[in-house]
């Protein structure tokens, strides 16, 4: 038994991963992949059932991954994001919410046949679109920032809201259903409530001022913020039974807030991401493989078909467009923000709560929730994560161009390198502190940034979604290794490249491991000042068309020619760096650094 229970534990873990791989290499949505292998492994063969495994650990261990993904999400949000959309974000998660709600539970009670009260509870719930849905999407979709932020807001701000409804509902029924229970009963409700935000504020608030002290050792700030969420949840779970995901949010929002004036707590960001991440693949095979078959079959009936159909179409394009009357966002944006609304992980936990607990007091109709509620999150992720991307690059909303490049720092060399890759097609953004500098760049209609490229607020003023491929280019050989560095993690260390430095950096550049080498452009002479040198005198870029299979490039090129990137017939770019040996098939493109004829 304990040996099954490993293996099962194992596949889940290794299979969300692959589902997560799977959907990056095909360009799927992980979050359809991951619905996909669940079902395959748990409702279609029978092999893992992970709630049966599990047993009692079942539902607190994915309570407990809810609440570390709905706290990356919520430390990840900075008011700048929606500068300029602020009146829209709010209205959304406030009136848009609220309307949600209502035409939600009318829908359920109309179409799907439930009773009213069973209705308005899930009918609350359903106003969610969380970040384990939303985030995987936007990082597939290249969304403008704009629309992008609107969305990532609606997803974490709301997420706990929706349990929050359901069960405020769920205590207004009980009071006006029971004679024993009078109006003081629902003043407790807003007391736990009230006692989550602060238990999740203060929490948040001490680990930024232990943070700003000093006071962790660098390489337990990570664990110790781990922690304090897990205890943050388990306290306000405590006070009241769905109020944990509400701390952890504010928790989030908080240390958020502090990450500008605490730097230090910006550097477990990307620690959490990767366990969010983790945690997403993870349970969302856990839920889907717990489905039982008559869940599954039940789904398919007209009522629960007719009232996922009317959240699709007319509760949520009204939920979007009634409030932001009169605000920043364009038709374009109300479409596309109208029409996206992925339901997830919470909608799944939450609904299986309440379907007991309404079964229990003896409300049959509450028998279908679950599968009422997978219905809703099946369709809805395969529907919004198969047409976000066409519907948001037909309504302009989209990267559409070739995948682009930033240059940080503007040089005679850096601009004509941008100005060639302009001519191939590929947007280009030059970046630069000196107004002085960026004045060539822009002589050639060459998109430019004037500011520091790793302070903060550089990401808010200036779109960097068309932009794959960093190269870090300036004269400052510390700086390059500093900006790549920085941007890694956001590029990948395969779309990250520097110039070489100059010899007196290093003895044998050879001798670097081939890790290192990958990411310096060029050869081992291609530095700043010589770059420079020879574009500024007899040096030109020129184009070299390929007209042979499987041809090493290092064989191709003399000793006195530079080659500086490929362009392959699928217009995507490829670098030369210090790993020599690069293939160039027919029809390939090679730009070289050259002597003029």
């Amino acid at each position: 038994m304990e040996e099954f229970a490993l293996v099962s534990i194992v596949v889940i873990l290794g299979l969300g991963i692959f589902s997560q791989w799977l959907a990056w290499r095909i360009q799927w949505p992980s979050i359809v992949i991951m619905s996909i292998a669940g079902l395959l492994i748990g409702p279609v063969l029978g092999l893992i059932n992970p709630q049966e495994t599990l047993g009692d650990l079942y539902s607190p261990l994915i309570s407990l991954a809810v609440a570390v993904i709905l706290f990356e999400g919520s430390s990840s949000l900075d008011i700048r994001e929606i500068k300029g959309i602020s009146k829209s974000v709010f209205r959304i998660v406030t009136g848009g919410a609220f309307l949600a709600w209502i035409l939600g539970s009318l829908a359920a009670h109309f179409i799907a046949g439930l009773s009213l009260e069973v209705s308005f509870i899930i009918g609350g719930l359903f106003v969610v679109t969380g970040p384990t849905v939303i985030i995987p999407l936007l990082r597939n979709a290249k969304l403008k920032p704009r629309t992008a932020a609107v969305l990532k807001w609606e997803g974490i701000i709301v997420d706990p809201a929706g349990p929050l409804l359901a069960l405020f509902a769920y205590e207004v029924i009980k009071v006006f259903t029971n004679e024993h229970l009078e109006m003081d009963y629902l003043f407790n409700f807003f007391g736990g409530a009230l006692l989550a935000v602060i238990l999740g504020y203060v929490i948040g608030l001490i680990i930024s001022i232990m943070a700003g002290k000093g006071l962790f050792p660098e390489y337990l700030k990570s664990p110790i913020i781990l922690a304090f969420v897990l205890i943050c949840f388990t306290l306000a779970e405590v006070i009241m039974h769905e109020t944990g995901m509400l701390a952890v949010t504010v928790m989030g929002l908080t240390l958020g807030r502090t990450k500008k004036y605490v730097s230090s707590i910006g550097n477990v960001s990307h620690f959490v991401e990767n366990v969010s991440v983790l945690l997403t693949s993870t349970v969302f095979i856990l839920l889907t493989a717990s489905l039982p078959k008559e869940t599954i079959l039940q789904m398919f009936t007209l009522p629960i078909i007719g009232f996922v159909v009317a959240m699709l179409f007319i509760v949520r394009p009204l939920s979007i467009w009634l409030p932001t009357i009169g605000t920043e966002l364009t038709s374009a944006e109300k479409t596309l923000i109208g029409w996206i609304a992925p339901r997830g992980i919470v909608a799944l936990t939450v609904a299986g709560y309440f379907a007991t607990t309404l079964m229990n007091d003896g409300y049959e109709g509450a028998s279908i929730l679950i599968a009422l509620t997978f219905a809703l999150v099946f369709i809805t992720v395969c529907a919004h994560g198969f047409s976000l991307g066409p519907l948001a690059k037909k309504l302009g909303l989209a990267n559409q161009e070739s995948p682009g490049v930033l240059i940080v720092g503007a040089s005679s060399f850096s601009v004509a390198l941008a100005e060639q890759l302009n001519k191939m097609g590929n947007p280009v953004l030059i970046a630069d502190s000196s107004e002085g500098r960026l004045h060539f760049a822009r002589s050639k209609n060459i998109e430019t940034y004037h500011g520091e490229i790793l302070a903060e607020h550089a990401q808010f003023e200036t779109d960097l979604t068309p932009y794959d491929t960093i190269l870090a280019m300036t004269g400052d050989a510390s700086y390059n290794a500093l900006v790549a560095q920085s941007f890694a993690p956001e590029f990948g260390y395969n779309h990250t490249f520097s110039l070489p430095a100059p010899k007196h950096y290093h003895t044998d550049q050879s001798e670097l491991p081939i890790s290192k080498r990958a990411s310096l452009l060029f050869d081992e002479q291609a530095v700043f000042t010589e770059l420079n040198r020879k574009i500024n005198t007899t040096y030109t870029l020129n184009q070299v068309e390929i007209n042979e299979k499987d041809t090493v490039l290092k064989d191709t090129i003399p000793n006195s020619i530079t080659p500086l990137f490929i362009r392959k017939k699928n217009g995507s770019i490829a670098f030369v760096t210090l790993r020599k040996k690069m293939i160039l098939n027919e029809g390939d493109i090679l730009i070289v650094l050259q002597e003029r004829a």
